[in-house]
């Protein structure tokens, strides 16, 4: 039952992304794309900066002990959203967001695959490459 309501959830988060896409693209379009990206997290930072007061149970002054390549995060979001903004308004937000999900899908499956930062192993096998294959040609098709 517990994976059911999380797999909800990040369904919920993937509509969460769809439509954040599109706002964020109309916004790029109105105020500039790096500009676009830059208020997107500013305003993000602001909620996030509330959650933390009010609802944080963690500890925010352990980023002085955490390995340092794990504080890249906020920089791959940053060129995600960057990114969205500009594909969104070039090919549409179905095609952006298959292409997202394919990338996804690859490098999850090598980060799996080989357990890269600290992750267990799941291997790659004939049939996830025949479903990435799928995942490849369907992002064709749809655009074709």
């Amino acid at each position: 039952m517990i994976k059911l309501v999380v797999a909800l959830l990040a369904t919920i988060g993937g509509a969460a992304v769809a439509v954040q896409s599109k706002v964020n693209g109309g916004l790029g379009k109105q105020v500039g794309l790096i500009e676009g990206s830059f208020i997107s997290f500013l305003i993000g930072t602001l909620v996030l900066f509330f959650f933390t007061i009010f609802f944080g149970k963690g500890n925010i002054f352990a980023i002085t002990e955490v390995p340092k390549w794990q504080l890249i995060g906020g920089i791959l979001g940053a060129i995600y959203v960057s990114i969205l903004i500009f594909s969104v308004n070039k090919i549409g937000v179905t095609s952006t967001l298959m292409a997202v999900v394919l990338g996804q899908i690859i490098i999850g499956a090598m980060i799996d695959h080989f357990g890269f930062f600290g992750g267990e192993n799941y291997p790659i096998t004939g049939k996830k490459i025949i479903a990435i294959l799928l995942l490849i040609f369907s992002l064709y098709l749809f655009n074709k």
